[in-house]
């Protein structure tokens, strides 16, 4: 599961509709509809939240904005709503770690996608995320996967 940091403009089709999906997943991990994925660290950061499921769903939202402005179809109803949410601190380190790996997923995957955002510096991170000063988050597994 990779629950990305990064604004979702970034990712490649297969890349939005798959975390589309794991942000669902997510969602119901978060709920308890689900027994599968509960330890998952990718999902420290919403559970640290007064509103884990709010915070999700503010996550959520704001990947359907953005398959939206590329005519998908994402299904905006399995979007538990609440308020919208604070944003949610994510380290400097965590974006450029999160900027590497998805640049190396697209070379294999997406050259064209890969094109369009390498000459990015300083990515912008997902609406719900504010970035602050430190490294990689200690939640992040930095074994290649995700």
């Amino acid at each position: 599961m990779r629950l990305w940091s990064l604004h979702p403009k970034y990712l490649d089709p297969q890349g939005l509709v798959a975390l589309w999906r794991e942000a669902l997943l997510a969602q119901a991990v978060l709920q308890g509809h689900t027994r599968g994925y509960k330890a998952h660290p990718q999902l420290e950061r919403f559970r640290a939240q007064r509103n884990a499921v709010a915070a999700i769903g503010s996550y959520l939202a704001a990947v359907c904005t953005e398959a939206r402005t590329r005519n998908y179809a994402f299904d905006e109803a399995k979007i538990v709503i609440g308020k919208p949410h604070k944003p949610i601190a994510v380290t400097a380190g965590q974006v450029q770690y999160e900027w590497q790996h998805l640049m190396g997923k697209l070379s294999r995957r997406s050259p064209e996608t890969l094109r369009r955002w390498r000459t990015v510096e300083t990515p912008e991170c997902h609406p719900l995320f504010e970035v602050t000063a430190g490294d990689v988050e200690s939640w992040e597994r930095q074994n290649g996967n995700g």
